[in-house]
């Protein structure tokens, strides 16, 4: 990984923490620098960007105060991710992690060539959303 990728991911992780990116933006930039996918580990305050030959950079991100609710809230985290769709008027993107925190969800791993996203509870419960069609 060189230092332009790094640096992709360091702008990809603050554009969506201060709400200068969006989604799509973001997915874009990563894969235009050979990204393959990324995780976010609520519990930890991390962000990690992986290149498809292993390789991975690990950055501190956003830490939610709450503490990961102890059960997973499907239709909670959905109407998280609906709002995060749409940009629904006061969308934010530390506001949709204290939503996903408190419906359950202890982190999300995206992948660009499954062209989906994966929510995961504590014990492991989960929802995949797909990428909207184009």
């Amino acid at each position: 990984m060189d230092d332009q990728q790094k640096t992709t991911a360091r702008i990809c992780l603050e554009g969506a923490e201060s709400n200068t990116m969006t989604f799509p933006q973001i997915v874009g930039a990563l894969m235009e620098a050979g990204f393959e996918s990324y995780a976010i580990d609520f519990r930890r305050g991390t962000a990690t960007y992986y290149m498809p030959e292993g390789e991975s950079i690990e950055l501190p991100a956003h830490r939610v105060s709450a503490p990961v609710a102890p059960t997973f809230d499907t239709a909670r985290m959905k109407t998280a991710i609906q709002e995060a769709q749409r940009q629904a008027p006061g969308y934010t993107y530390l506001g949709f992690c204290e939503n996903a925190v408190s419906a359950g969800c202890a982190g999300y791993i995206v992948s660009f060539s499954g062209r989906r996203a994966l929510y995961i509870g504590r014990t492991a419960e989960h929802h995949v959303e797909r990428f909207p069609d184009r």
